[in-house]
C-alpha cells in the first residue's frame, strides 16, 4: 500500500444510501440519509433527537486547504497522511470536555470510525465566531497599517506583533452571503460588529436576542476550556473559530449547540510554549503550512490578494508541492493530536474500505 493510497483525498463517492446530493466542502463531505434511515437509526440507537430529525453521515478527508485552495504534492499525494483522523480526534476530545463541563452539546450523535461522524441537522447561526487572545496574522497586518478598530472594538496604540491582548477579543464575521442587513456587505466572510448582530439577530439565524449573549458565553467558555487544557501541555491557544447552530431534542426543546469542528489546527492557531518564551513562534497548526506556502512561491501576493483568486487557484492546481512539505504538516497534526488526546493516532491503510464496511455491518447504510 503506497502513501498516496493511505490518504483519503476523495470523500464524496462513498455508496452511502441517500436521496439528496452529497454536499462536499473543502475538507468534509455530508451524506444526508433518507427519512426512513434517519428514523430507523434514531429509534435503534436511542439518539436524543426528535423522531423525525434529519441525520447525516459526515466524512472527513485528508485534503489540505489553505488560502481557499486545495493543495497536492508530488507522487500523487492529494492530502496529508493522518490529517483527517487527527482533526476528528481533537474535535471529539474538546466536544467531550464541553459536555462534561456543562457548556453545550455538539451536532455529533455517534463516531463509528475515526473519519466519520453521525450528525443531526442543525440550523446554523450565520456567524463565524472568532476569538483572539494574541494580535497576529491578518489582524496584525491591518493593525500595522494603522487600523485600530476591529468589528466595532477599538484597540490601543503601541501593541507589538504576537503580543497577548489585554482581554479575549471576539471579532465575528458573516458566514455565507447575507442579504438585506444594513451596513453588512452582501459577500461571504465580512467582519461584523456586535451591534450588527443585536440589531439583526433574526437575519443571523438567532432565535432570540438573549441567545446572542448565550453564544458569546459559550464562545468564551469554550475558548477558556481549550486554552487552560493546552496550557497544561505548554501550548498557547492563540485564536480560534467556533460555529454554532440550533437543534431539537426528543422533547422538541430547541437548544444552541457547538457545530463544525473546535480547537483544531485547521480552525485555530496553537503556538509552542517553550519556543514562544524563547522569542520564537513555532506553529502547531495550519498557520505553519500557510507560512511555508508564502515562502515557497516567488509572488506571495497571489496568496494574500483576494483580487488574484484565479491566479491562486491555478497556482494550487498546477504546482505539486514537495513530499516533505506535506509530511511536515502530517507531523504537526499528528503530534498536536496525540499531545491533546494522550492517544496514538493510528493511520488507516484503506480508510474508504473501512468506512464502507462499518456503515454496512453496523448501520445498514450501504446499498
Amino acid at each position: 500500500m503506497t502513501l498516496a493510497h493511505s490518504v483519503l483525498a476523495v470523500n464524496d463517492d462513498l455508496p452511502i444510501r441517500s436521496d439528496a446530493p452529497v454536499h462536499s466542502g473543502k475538507v468534509r463531505s455530508v451524506y444526508w440519509l433518507t427519512a426512513a434511515d434517519s428514523a430507523r437509526l434514531i429509534e435503534q440507537r436511542g439518539y436524543d433527537v426528535a423522531a423525525d430529525a434529519p441525520l447525516a453521515i459526515m466524512v472527513i478527508s485528508d485534503r489540505i486547504s489553505a488560502f481557499d485552495c486545495i493543495w497536492h504534492a508530488e507522487g500523487g499525494l492529494n492530502g496529508v497522511p493522518g490529517k483527517g483522523a487527527a482533526l476528528n480526534a481533537i474535535s471529539n476530545h474538546w466536544f467531550r470536555l464541553f459536555r462534561e463541563q456543562g457548556l453545550a452539546d455538539s451536532h455529533i450523535l455517534e463516531i463509528p470510525h475515526p473519519f466519520v461522524w453521525i450528525v443531526q441537522k442543525a440550523r446554523p447561526v450565520m456567524i463565524e465566531a472568532i476569538a483572539r487572545q494574541y494580535i497576529t496574522g491578518s489582524m496584525w497586518r491591518s493593525y500595522e497599517k494603522g487600523e485600530r478598530e476591529f468589528c466595532g472594538i477599538k484597540i490601543a496604540d503601541g501593541l507589538n506583533k504576537d503580543q497577548k491582548l489585554p482581554e479575549l477579543l471576539i471579532t465575528p464575521s458573516s458566514k455565507g452571503i447575507l442579504e438585506g442587513i444594513p451596513g453588512v456587505p452582501e459577500v461571504d466572510d465580512v467582519n461584523i460588529t456586535r451591534a450588527d448582530i443585536d440589531n439583526n439577530y433574526a437575519a443571523f439565524n438567532f432565535s432570540s436576542v438573549d441567545d446572542i449573549n448565550r453564544y458569546e458565553k459559550l464562545l468564551k467558555e469554550g475558548f477558556d476550556v481549550i486554552s487552560s487544557e493546552l496550557e497544561k501541555l505548554d501550548q498557547i491557544f492563540v485564536d480560534t473559530k467556533f460555529e454554532f447552530g440550533y437543534v431539537k431534542d426528543k422533547q422538541g426543546q430547541e437548544k444552541l449547540i457547538y457545530m463544525d469542528e473546535v480547537g483544531t489546527p485547521d480552525s485555530s492557531r496553537i503556538w509552542d510554549g517553550p519556543a514562544f518564551r524563547d522569542g520564537r513562534v513555532v506553529e502547531n497548526s495550519k498557520e505553519g503550512f500557510r507560512q511555508v506556502l508564502l515562502n515557497h512561491f516567488p509572488d506571495p501576493d497571489i496568496l494574500l490578494n483576494k483580487g488574484r483568486m484565479d491566479e491562486r487557484l491555478a497556482l494550487a492546481r498546477d504546482n505539486a508541492l514537495t513530499l516533505e512539505m506535506l509530511m511536515q504538516v502530517s507531523e504537526t497534526y499528528l503530534g498536536i493530536a496525540e499531545k491533546i488526546t494522550g492517544e496514538k493516532i493510528t493511520l488507516s491503510q484503506n480508510p474508504k474500505a473501512e468506512i464502507i464496511e462499518i456503515l454496512k455491518r453496523e448501520f445498514d447504510l450501504i446499498d
